[in-house]
């Protein structure tokens, strides 16, 4: 099931963002649709912008 964004101005953390990762992968030898790898490469950009400290959490 693709995970939804957050609202606009929320911010998930790294670990939420690496534990909805690796839900995608049920398992090793199991390859992700088409739907599961544009959602992944959304969590990869968005872990990306919470490491470089791009995203800034809603008060």
């Amino acid at each position: 099931m693709p995970v939804s964004p957050p609202p606009e101005g929320s911010a998930r953390s790294a670990a939420e963002l690496n534990a909805a990762i690796r839900a995608l992968w049920s398992h090793p030898q199991v390859p992700l649709t088409a739907e599961q790898r544009a959602e992944y490469a959304r969590l990869l950009a968005e872990l990306a912008a919470v490491e470089r400290g791009d995203v800034v959490e809603a008060a």
